[in-house]
């Protein structure tokens, strides 16, 4: 994956113009990506995960970038985010519209009468793209996820070139008769597919998708900011969990993990984010020195990453099927210099080396995670050496490497024939 990477960030800093001028003759001017989302901040800082932002922002060095996602309280309907333009459609009365608040799939299990947001919802997609693609005549569309984005894209942009990505959730969760069957016909359009993991290719390969079309490249991880942990010598070692308080984030086995770490083994917790289980989980930590701080912006979660001491990924794969890819704040959390404590789980095994930068379990199992936990508190030496470790594999993943390599790919989606 890494040659494949470099290859692509050399092919990056290449011209620009090139996209635009193979697909309308000779006219030479930047290249025009647009790109379809559902989970994007209401603004910067606001707890919304970013990396959908982060690599248009990268993108958008090369090429003109327009952004299409839903419309979320508090955001403009229209913007500029740092160098892109962002346009937001709204799909359902003011009061009720809430179906992409978060993530759409969580929202639904967790309120099904959200449901009736959805064909509303595609709809209100569908006319938003058609106008984009009316007005900015892309030369290639990036769809993140593959339904809905990238069944929109099939419907409302099929003759402008598609490079679909799946970060896992919609893959997971939604491979399953008949809405499988749906995902093949969108999968087999694409002119190209990203993944974050090796696992997700092998189930998209299965899918239709023609193998030299299927690339592992995870999201970047905005890395500029990120302060080395100051790993200052106390009476407590402090750990840290990032992410939406969710079943697939299985924070409730590490809280139950942590019941069976011994006492002398001194620690202390900090939750970062928000989710439908939040007074769940409160009530499951009662007891238990464990803070919840809700969602941070970058700013402040950079104050968490440098305060930490080792950073936490208890990910297990949800009832519906639905699991991580690869965590983004995992890779941040490794580039401040934290050892990792993770589950065994496609993607991030592939980051995260047992017994050089961190520690693998078995997803699920509370004990073994004690276990590990217990073993990272007490060993201070065997921490600072896995951070080290750590640090130097994550600066492989910065949104400017990620971003270079996205950019290459877009354009060869751009200028390849159609099979």
């Amino acid at each position: 994956m890494l040659g494949l990477l470099a290859a692509r960030c050399r092919e990056g800093s290449m011209g620009v113009a090139e996209m635009g001028s193979v697909r309308r003759g000779a006219t030479r001017r930047r290249p025009r990506v647009l790109i379809l989302a559902s989970t994007f901040p209401a603004h910067q800082g606001d707890g919304t995960p970013e990396f959908v932002g982060d690599l248009a922002s990268e993108v958008a060095r090369y090429a003109d970038v327009r952004i299409v996602v839903p419309a979320v309280r508090g955001a403009a309907d229209e913007e500029g985010y740092r160098g892109a333009i962002v346009s937001r459609f709204h799909y359902f009365p003011a009061p009720w519209q809430d179906l992409a608040e978060g993530a759409i799939y969580e929202n639904l299990r967790t309120k099904p009468s959200r449901a009736l947001q959805v064909l509303p919802f595609f709809v209100a997609e569908w006319n938003a793209t058609r106008r984009a693609v009316r007005e900015f005549r892309p030369d290639v569309v990036h769809a993140h996820w593959i339904i809905p984005q990238g069944l929109i894209s099939l419907l409302a942009a099929r003759r402008t070139p598609t490079l679909l990505t799946t970060l896992g959730g919609d893959l997971y969760a939604l491979d399953r008769w008949p809405i499988n069957r749906v995902m093949s016909r969108i999968i087999r359009h694409a002119r190209g597919v990203t993944v974050m993991n090796q696992d997700m290719r092998s189930r998209v390969i299965r899918l239709g998708a023609e193998s030299d079309r299927v690339h592992i490249m995870p999201m970047g991880a905005d890395l500029s900011g990120i302060r080395p942990a100051t790993h200052q010598d106390r009476r407590e070692v402090r750990l840290l969990f990032v992410g939406r308080l969710v079943p697939k984030k299985g924070l409730a086995v590490l809280l139950e993990a942590l019941r069976r770490v011994p006492e002398e083994a001194l620690w202390r917790l900090t939750v970062v984010g928000d989710g439908p289980l939040r007074e769940e989980l409160r009530q499951a930590a009662v007891d238990l020195p464990v803070e919840f701080v809700g969602a941070l912006s970058k700013e402040r979660l950079r104050d968490a990453y440098a305060g930490a001491d080792m950073i936490i990924t208890p990910s297990v794969p949800a009832d519906s099927g639905d699991q991580d890819g690869l965590p983004v704040a995992m890779l941040e959390a490794m580039c401040a210099g934290l050892p990792v404590i993770a589950s065994n789980l496609p993607g991030i095994n592939e980051v995260v080396v047992d017994g050089r930068n961190g520690i693998l379990v078995p997803p699920g199992d509370s004990e073994r995670l004690a276990s590990a936990v217990t073993r990272l508190v007490t060993e201070s030496q065997e921490r600072a050496a896995f951070g080290a470790a750590a640090r130097e594999v994550a600066s492989k993943h910065s949104t400017e490497a990620m971003g270079r390599a996205y950019y290459s790919l877009l354009r060869d989606v751009a200028t390849q024939e159609r099979p």
